[in-house]
């Protein structure tokens, strides 16, 4: 049977370019948008390309989406091999602009954040989880950001300090130790997890202004996605480098 990769937040920008690559390398790619009609359109557009793709509908913030995902993945597949948890929102400011969102940020937005960054990412692989189990080689990918890292914002010359966006900073901090939490308690089966920075890409959250272009910034969630047996587990990675914490 082939390899099954999910991938949140699929219709368009690095989720729609990590499931084009993984399709080329023969994976099934079942590819999530909030509403099935933007699912479906991904997936259409994917398979003149000749990949192998279904679109299901998942807004990550409704439990009966997931829900009917966990029943439909576990009906038609029985398993599952990859969960890219991709789908993510920067409401702080637009684009990655400096500045200190800290004295400013509303709750809400603080809440709707950290919802869809951190506790939905949780929620669904918490799901997924059995089906991941029966794989024989589990991949989880949590799309994290070199914002998330507390070694650079607390470092005076690094390239990121002077870009303090609380509520998106902070969800992606949490996000990672979610990966080490997630890795250390799955390190006896044959999944891997591990966080993956893109890099600064020219999609709708990245901004025009992004040095990277969108197939660039997907290789190292494709890499983290076809690790090995040997590959590793409860890292920080981009481009196949670690990141501090």
């Amino acid at each position: 049977m082939k390899k099954i990769a999910l991938i949140t937040g699929a219709s368009k920008g690095l989720g729609f370019e990590t499931a084009l690559q993984l399709g080329k390398k023969g994976f099934t790619v079942i590819v999530t948008a909030r509403t099935q009609l933007k699912s479906d359109e991904a997936a259409t557009k994917l398979k003149t390309k000749d990949i192998d793709a279904l679109g299901v509908q998942l807004d990550v913030n409704n439990s009966k989406d997931i829900t009917n995902l966990v029943s439909f993945l576990t009906e038609r597949f029985g398993k599952l091999d990859v969960l890219i948890n991709n789908a993510g929102v920067q409401l702080d400011f637009p684009g990655f602009m400096p500045g200190n969102s800290t004295e400013t940020v509303s709750m809400e937005i603080l809440k709707q954040t950290f919802e869809t960054n951190f506790f939905a990412p949780i929620a669904l692989t918490q799901q997924l989880l059995p089906l991941l189990k029966k794989s024989d080689a589990g991949r989880i990918v949590n799309v994290s950001s070199i914002m998330g890292s507390l070694a650079l914002h607390a470092d005076a010359g690094s390239p990121i300090y002077g870009i303090k966006l609380l509520a998106y900073n902070s969800s992606k901090t949490a996000l990672n130790q979610f990966t080490l939490h997630l890795a250390e308690a799955l390190k006896d089966t044959l999944i891997k997890v591990n966080s993956a920075h893109p890099g600064w890409v020219k999609t709708d959250l990245g901004g025009e202004y992004a040095p990277m272009s969108i197939e660039d910034g997907v290789k190292t969630i494709v890499d983290l996605s076809t690790l090995d047996v040997n590959g590793k587990t409860g890292a920080f990675i981009h481009l196949g480098e670690s990141l501090p914490w």
